[in-house]
């Protein structure tokens, strides 16, 4: 009876690690470990080489104990906010123009043929090109930086969303208007239904896009915000602080995208193919 009991917990948990998912957290778990190995290493050959001391901040548990220090003054969660609210307003403006206008390009052969190559030039411009730009015509630093996080992150979602509304079979559309849908009815009984995978595709790029931009842009010359916590750290030669902020941004990009990776897969029609 006991080898009986022994062979059933056994094969119970064996298959608790035959689960995708938890096979999939465990392999993650595992690349985080020797990525936290290795920076430990190379902590420590920093900490014990004479000519490279100065910088033994830099490793992995100095950066460790930054996290509460940063946490007592409140600049993490300080910075944080700042930020992702100016993220946010910036996504928020590239889906507002860039759902419709992506619909426009899908659905009027036209409209595509004219508007194209010109926003094949603008995708093409790096977004902090816009900066001396977005300082000169906005009031604040604020404005600036969620217009070039916007400038950023429209062209993804634009093109995806174009891309998927070409994907729609047409007789979705025909039998549609047979049955009475105007205008309104067929972008939100039919479109968007039907792109819904493609936007969140879309968006996942524009957030990687617009999370990468927004760092730099707030080296400007605003007072708040991870960027400008990074350079402040730089400054004030606070290494540990800088390597915690940096992982800080780490953690909180990989937290979004992760949440847009489930999104993608729970509108895909054909699961398990997003990672």
């Amino acid at each position: 009876m006991n080898n009986a009991v022994t062979a059933s917990g056994g094969g119970g948990l064996a298959g608790i690690f035959k689960s995708p998912t938890i096979s999939k957290l465990a392999w993650s778990l595992a690349g985080f470990a020797i990525l936290a190995l290795l920076w430990w290493v190379f902590g420590y050959y920093i900490a014990n080489n004479a000519n490279t001391a100065s910088f033994a901040k830099f490793g992995l548990i100095p950066t460790l104990q930054a996290f509460p220090d940063l946490w007592e003054i409140g600049k993490l969660q300080s910075a944080t906010t700042v930020s992702l609210n100016r993220l946010f307003a910036g996504l928020g403006i590239a889906i507002i123009i860039g759902i419709p206008v992506g619909i426009l390009i899908g659905q009027f052969r036209r409209f595509n043929q004219l508007s194209n190559s010109p926003f094949q030039l603008l995708r093409m411009v790096s977004p902090l090109a816009w900066s001396p730009i977005a300082v000169f015509v906005f009031s604040t630093w604020y404005g600036a930086i969620v217009f070039l996080i916007a400038m950023a992150s429209v062209w993804p979602i634009m093109f995806s969303t174009a891309a998927g509304l070409a994907k729609v079979d047409p007789a979705w559309f025909k039998v549609a208007r047979n049955l009475g849908a105007g205008p309104v009815h067929m972008v939100t009984r039919i479109i968007l239904p039907a792109i819904t995978f493609d936007i969140l595709s879309g968006l996942r790029l524009a957030l990687g896009v617009a999370w990468i931009v927004l760092v730099p842009a707030e080296y400007l010359g605003v007072t708040s915000g991870l960027g400008y916590a990074i350079q402040d750290a730089r400054e004030t030669l606070s290494y540990d602080h800088l390597t915690a902020i940096v992982l800080t941004i780490g953690a909180i990009g990989y937290t979004l995208d992760t949440t847009l990776a489930m999104l993608i897969r729970k509108f895909s029609w054909h699961r398990g193919g997003v990672c």
